[in-house]
Parts: structure tokens; C-alpha cells; sequence
């Protein structure tokens, strides 16, 4: 397993250099500062390291997350609430839950026992919704995206809902790093994405509407894939003119969101360095190739955190906000200058593996036991 990996970690990565990412070290100590940030920043898994970092912006941190270790394989799961963390928090407790049980029935990794998985989680999920419905009415309106990777053996799989991200950093000629994006950013900015959602939806002229220069479903959501949501997926959960935020004029003759995943699966290759599984709060401010540059050179320790930095400075660059005022902003305000942002950095490289079994989540500074084995 990985014998191509042992042979090339050594001469790939090289010496390590100052260069355009390496942000200012007293940077990086107003983070280890601020109380809104959190990070792991090395840990070991089956076939390399990992480093984890989360800002949280909103009053409540929408942005739900996890690495679980095993023998074996590698799951990362990073989920971005929207309206709230019920959503983002179900999924969590639930989504490796149902893969690990469906891999196990029949001893073989699949696309499809990850699609399965998602549905039951979604389907877990809306259930939940129902339950509380009669007295929380709004509970129908939060949601979350999800992406998640799991390394099996040799073989990466990952799967997507929403505008979450997953990039590979490859090795390219004379030592340069490429970025790889694994995912589709399901989001109505993205042209394919309203055709979609147009060709599903013929009778709709509403169904993706620019407001103030920002495509929406409906009107009323970026995304066009989300588990939850379930006001935007059925009848049942529709909300009446006393939410008109949520009020659709017409009644749902058909979801208007799906929660079926793309799912990419792919054989690991000799130039494949590193993954970038982050929430969109990285990617609204940081292009795929900024990202992989930073991770490429500059120190494994912290990288998560030095990616979170650097979007974070961005965010206060594009709103003039005092970079080193931000820790001291409310959150009311502070979700103006940037969002709840997710990061984690795995690295593929044996030489550095652990078979340790840990389970990591983010915002919680507890390293647990992990049963995630496949």
C-alpha cells in the first residue's frame, strides 16, 4: 500500500522557504488571541498529516466539521450551516456514522454506499424537521452544505453539496504546485448551475432571480444542493404569509433543491502532495492557486491557520476593517467583514502516518477515540 508514496515524500516537497503566503509570525499570534478562532494545527492519520483550523463569525458557529482517523481510511467531513447549525450538526453525528455501517454490511468502499449515506442522512434530517415543525416553524429553514472525503487504501472519494470545496494539491514541472478542484461549486452564481436548475424547472420563470446583482434560488438561498431545507423541498414544510422571508407565492410542485451529491472518486497518484477541504468562507476570498501556493511553501504546522489568516486579512482589506481591530468586532458586525470558514489541509505522505484512531472536531479542543474504520 502507498509504495509509491515512500519512495517520493522525501525528494518532493524540498526545502521548506520565506515567500508569498508566509504571512508576518505576530499575524499569526493575534489569531492564537482571538477567542473566535480555533485550530489543531498537526495531527497524524492513516497515510500522512492534517491540520485544522475554524473562525467562527456568525453569533452562533453555523460551520460544523470533523477528521475522523482509522487503521485503514482517512474521513473528513466539513459542513456549512446556513439559518442555523441544526443542519450542519445532524449531519455530523449521522453522515460517517451511516458510511462506516453500510461499508461494513458488505465489506467494500462504494460511490454509491456514500450516495446512500447522504440520503439517509438527509432523510434522518427531515425527520427531525417534522418533529418540530408544529412548535418551531423555522427549524424548515436551516440547512447546510456538505462536503466530505474519505482516503481509503489508495483510493480518495469525495462527495458535494453546495459551495464547499475540496482542491488537490499536485507536483508539477520543476518542482511547482498545481491546483486540482474536485468539486462543483453548486451555486447560482455558476451559470451550468441555473441552466440546471432551469432545464428541472421549465415552468418556473422564478426559479434562479438576480437580486441586487446576487443569483438565488427562489429568490431566497445561493445554493441549488443543501441537506435540510426542507421548506424548499416539500409541500409539508411550506411556512405561511406570518414568515414572509419564506413565503413561497406558489405551492412546491416539485423539490427545488436536491440533496444527491456528485461524487468523484479517483486513485491517489505520485504528484498528489496534499487536499484543501474548506467552507466557502476560504474560497469567497482565496482563488484554488493562492491556496495550494501557501500550503506548498510554507510550514506543515499551523497551515490551516496560516490559510485562515490570510483569508481573514482579505476580508479586512475588502472592508477597510482594521485587521488587528477584527478580534474586537461583535459578532453582528464581524459577519461583515468575513464568514464562519472551515479549513482542513490533509497531506498524503506515509512517512509520516500514524496508525493512531483519533476523531478531531472542530471547535472542540478534545481529541477523542475514533471508531471510524472501513
Amino acid at each position: 500500500m502507498f509504495s509509491w508514496l515512500k519512495k517520493s515524500a522525501s525528494s518532493c516537497l524540498g526545502p521548506i522557504k520565506r515567500c508569498v503566503g508566509m504571512d508576518n509570525e505576530q499575524d499569526l499570534q493575534i489569531l492564537d488571541d482571538d477567542e473566535n478562532i480555533w485550530s489543531n494545527d498537526l495531527e497524524k492519520h492513516f497515510c500522512g498529516e492534517f491540520s485544522f483550523a475554524v473562525a467562527q463569525a456568525n453569533p452562533i458557529l453555523e460551520d460544523q466539521s470533523q477528521v475522523e482517523t482509522g487503521p485503514h481510511a482517512t474521513f473528513v467531513g466539513v459542513y456549512d450551516g446556513h439559518r442555523g447549525r441544526d443542519a450542519a450538526s445532524y449531519i455530523s453525528n449521522h453522515l460517517a456514522q451511516h458510511i462506516q455501517r453500510l461499508v461494513r454490511e458488505t465489506g467494500r468502499m462504494s460511490e454509491n454506499k456514500i450516495r446512500i449515506a447522504f440520503s439517509e442522512t438527509e432523510n434522518g434530517f427531515l425527520g427531525h424537521v417534522r418533529g418540530h415543525f408544529g412548535s418551531r416553524p423555522l427549524v424548515a429553514t436551516i440547512g447546510s452544505c456538505c462536503l466530505v472525503g474519505v482516503i481509503c487504501a489508495d483510493i480518495l472519494y469525495v462527495a458535494n453539496l453546495g459551495d464547499s470545496r475540496a482542491v488537490m494539491g499536485c507536483l508539477g514541472r520543476s518542482n511547482t504546485i498545481v491546483a486540482e478542484q474536485l468539486t462543483q461549486d453548486h451555486n447560482a452564481r455558476e451559470e451550468d448551475v441555473r441552466r440546471e436548475l432551469q432545464a428541472l424547472h421549465p415552468d418556473d420563470p422564478e426559479i434562479v432571480v438576480q437580486m441586487q446583482g446576487i443569483w438565488r434560488v427562489k429568490g431566497m438561498i445561493k445554493v441549488s444542493r443543501s441537506i435540510g431545507d426542507a421548506f424548499l423541498k416539500s409541500q409539508e414544510f411550506a411556512l405561511d404569509e406570518s414568515h414572509p422571508d419564506f413565503h413561497l407565492s406558489e405551492p412546491l410542485q416539485r423539490p427545488v433543491l436536491s440533496a444527491d451529491p456528485i461524487i468523484t472518486k479517483r486513485n491517489l497518484r505520485p504528484n498528489d502532495k496534499f487536499l484543501i477541504f474548506a467552507s466557502n468562507g476560504l474560497w469567497d476570498y482565496l482563488t484554488n492557486e493562492e491556496a495550494v501556493e501557501i500550503v506548498h511553501k510554507n510550514p506543515r504546522l499551523g497551515i490551516a491557520k496560516r490559510l485562515l489568516m490570510s483569508a481573514i486579512k482579505k476580508g479586512a482589506e475588502r472592508t477597510n476593517t482594521p485587521y488587528r481591530n477584527i478580534k474586537t468586532l461583535p459578532s453582528w458586525e464581524r459577519r461583515n467583514v468575513h464568514d464562519d470558514i472551515t479549513i482542513v489541509v490533509i497531506f498524503i505522505d506515509p512517512a509520516n502516518a500514524s496508525p493512531h484512531e483519533i476523531s478531531v472536531r472542530g471547535f472542540v479542543n478534545d481529541v477523542g477515540s475514533s471508531n471510524f474504520s472501513i
